[in-house]
């Protein structure tokens, strides 16, 4: 199955508005998608054993839920510049498409 690609991404006051080829519309407010940065420091990193290391858990500094700009990478993702200097997390079109579905169920 083909992974979805975004039509559009724009941001709009505090949210990221993903619009999608199959016409699915999501937003995202930017607290949940930095709350979900899947960057190593965030979320950790396994090695071959399926060991998760994950840094000391640090508290949000001034800036961290706004964002000033992203970019695409490649053409499977964005990376997320935060206010606070944060910008590690590459957010996979997948992983934002599964985002936007478990908003809708849950």
């Amino acid at each position: 199955m083909a992974i979805e690609v975004p039509r559009s991404i724009q941001q709009i006051g505090r949210e990221l508005v993903v619009v999608w080829e199959d016409g699915r519309e999501d937003y995202f407010s930017l607290e949940r998608l930095r709350r979900e940065c899947p960057c190593a420091m965030c979320r950790g990193e396994s090695d071959l054993m399926g060991n998760v290391y994950r840094a000391p858990k640090r508290p949000y500094g001034l800036g961290a839920f706004l964002m000033h700009g992203w970019k695409k990478v490649g053409g499977y993702a964005i990376q997320i510049y935060w206010q606070d200097g944060h910008n590690d997390g590459i957010y996979t079109y997948e992983l934002l498409r599964k985002l936007g579905e478990a908003t809708e169920t849950g």
